[in-house]
């Protein structure tokens, strides 16, 4: 019965996860940037990153800070919405290696479980597309949407003819 009620909704499931995805990433971002919702600020998280060896620290953290922040703006109005969640996958997995690996997988010891899920609503934003209402739809209106065509990613192994 939900089935038939939800089941042909997946457009506005699409649009609800990249819109708290995009939340999600604005505040991350804001909190690095500008200090806000109890961030730091930009010193603060050069002076983190330096802490844990990342090269170039300065450049890496101006350039996670600003990605976050204005893909987290992109990603709620619904704007190239698969190359920001390809960045997104990769900064995570950046996370994990640098700051949650070590501590295990529970995010009750600041592990890698929220990373993980980000990780897989990046994926699901990233072959699923943005989504209904999205800016994607408006500047890219066939079924490649923006740069990244998932049409021509093949999952089903080679046929051995």
């Amino acid at each position: 019965m939900l089935e038939k009620a939800i089941g042909k909704q997946s457009e506005l499931g699409l649009m609800f996860l990249r819109i708290i995805v995009g939340i999600v990433f604005l505040i991350h971002g804001g909190q690095k940037l500008f200090g806000l919702f109890g961030g730091a600020g930009m010193s603060e998280t050069i002076k983190f990153f330096t802490s844990l060896g990342i090269y170039a620290p300065s450049i890496m953290g101006w350039f996670i800070a600003l990605a976050e922040f204005f893909g987290g703006l992109a990603l709620l109005v619904g704007l190239l919405t698969r190359e920001f969640s390809i960045l997104f996958i990769i900064i995570m997995i950046g996370a994990i290696v640098t700051v949650h690996g070590s501590n295990g997988f529970s995010a009750t010891n600041q592990g890698y479980e929220y990373n993980c899920v980000l990780i897989g609503a990046s994926l699901c934003l990233l072959f699923g597309g943005a989504g209904a209402g999205s800016m994607d739809r408006f500047l890219f209106p066939k079924d490649k949407w923006t740069f990244v065509d998932v049409s021509q990613i093949k999952l089903d192994p080679p046929s051995e003819d």
